[in-house]
């Protein structure tokens, strides 16, 4: 009995809806150039009713007449006729109550789609474990990519008219001018930086990439800690530092603590009452920090999702990510999938609609040159990383490299890529001590 119902057991299908999608651009050709932007062949579940939507669409690419008789020819040609399908299509065209619903019958059929494509996945994905082939870390990648490429299909939206995009930008510059900072995104609460790349913008990967010791996440967690102060959430992926060690630089840079007596617990009476206000300022925050060093950005994404009023992502750092959970692989194969990760990260930005800030590390490329200084080259096994951000800064201290240096604790922010504005450098001030950094009122000029 269990096999028999196991064997009548159907994929989710709407045969309602595709023969009312199906007569509706057989009664009214002009719903056809609608449709086609929504539904594809693979999309109809039964075979015949496939054949017929496979047949409109050839004829619309050739911009040839639609209706029942024309299609019936047109299959005839293509040997994809028999005895019922001339009632067929005038069945179809009887049925259908109107053509003026014919996107919801379309939604309704792309939902079916989307459920059989995800259970073709689910199956698939279970024949995998079965077959006990591969380890665990690659089926969970394979698995991953599985869903993605069922997100990717399924994320296209319709062409949007320009006089529908433009009161929405004017109601934009109507906000921007009505505050002191006139900047479209969020402040990093770093002045010069904010007049560099126009803050924060919604949908952006910002990579921000330096050598180890520089500082990239000091300058991360300040970025994060002025965000929240602003009544936003935050999420901090950390793959390096614990969140204990993350909590401990916040409350150092929060309180003015030298961060050393924080984590030996060498502190002053004086100390204890900066921290008390600190943390009296910290608990008020919405910062959420995970620290699992095993997170693939579709983890990442899954996590924001559930986060209401999420409104800057922060991924400490990208050399550290695994595609899904996996160990790391080297070689082109790993230049390809932290290739594929920046990929993945960009587009979890516009798919959440908040910037991201993605930490990287840069190669030792810049230690062999007389000017250390970074540059986009430097970046490690770069791929799309360059493409893909919309904004890279690289963090340099003269200081690091030589111990004379006149710029003592001074840092260049370097704006290497900006599809905001100009690009250039900027100085700031930082404070070791509490893992601070701050504007200073100095700042370059790119032929400096």
């Amino acid at each position: 009995m269990a096999n028999e119902d196991l064997l009548l057991r159907q994929m989710p299908h709407s045969l309602e809806g595709e023969q009312a999608v199906l007569g509706s651009m057989l009664i009214d050709p002009d719903c056809v150039k609608h449709v086609m932007d929504r539904l594809r062949p693979e999309d109809f579940y039964l075979r015949q009713n496939r054949e017929i939507f496979e047949t409109i669409y050839t004829m619309f690419s050739y911009s040839r007449p639609i209706d029942g008789i024309t299609v019936f020819e047109e299959m005839q040609k293509s040997g994809l006729t028999d005895d019922n399908t001339r009632s067929y299509l005038a069945q179809l065209m009887e049925i259908t109550p109107t053509s003026a619903n014919v996107m919801e019958y379309a939604a309704i059929v792309q939902d079916k789609a989307l459920l059989r494509s995800v259970a073709q996945a689910a199956g698939e994905i279970t024949a995998l474990v079965q077959e006990g082939m591969g380890e665990a870390g690659g089926i969970l990648e394979a698995s991953e990519q599985k869903i993605y490429a069922i997100r990717r299909g399924r994320s296209a939206q319709e062409m949007v008219p320009l006089r529908q995009v433009l009161p929405d930008v004017l109601d934009r510059l109507g906000e921007m001018s009505e505050h002191e900072n006139h900047l479209p995104g969020l402040s990093t609460g770093l002045s010069a930086i904010d007049q560099k790349i126009t803050g924060l913008n919604k949908s952006d990967l910002i990579l921000l990439a330096a050598r180890p010791g520089m500082g990239k996440t000091s300058l991360a967690l300040n970025v994060a800690l002025n965000v929240a102060k602003g009544g936003k959430t935050v999420a901090v992926f950390s793959l390096e530092m614990s969140r204990e060690q993350l909590t401990t630089r916040l409350l150092s840079s929060e309180a003015l603590v030298e961060n050393n007596r924080l984590r030996t617990g060498l502190l002053r009476e004086t100390d204890w009452e900066k921290i008390a206000g600190a943390a009296t300022v910290l608990n008020r925050l919405d910062i959420r920090i995970d620290d699992n060093p095993l997170l693939s950005v579709a983890d990442m994404n899954a996590k924001c999702r559930r986060l209401d009023g999420l409104s800057l992502v922060v991924v400490d750092y990208l050399q550290l990510m695994t595609s899904a959970g996996g160990s790391a692989r080297g070689g082109e194969n790993r230049q390809q999938v932290v290739s594929d990760m920046s990929r993945m990260l960009k587009i979890m930005a516009k798919e959440l609609n908040v910037p991201v800030i993605c930490l990287s590390q840069l190669s030792r490329a810049n230690e062999k040159r007389d000017d250390k200084r970074p540059m986009l080259s430097d970046l490690r096994e770069s791929g799309a990383i360059e493409q893909d951000a919309d904004i890279v800064l690289f963090l340099y201290r003269d200081d690091y490299y030589n111990e004379d240096s006149e710029k003592h604790n001074i840092a260049e922010c370097i704006v290497a890529k900006n599809r905001h504005g100009e690009t250039g450098k900027v100085e700031l001030r930082w404070m070791p001590e509490y893992t601070q950094f701050s504007t200073l009122d100095k700042r370059y000029d790119d032929e400096d």
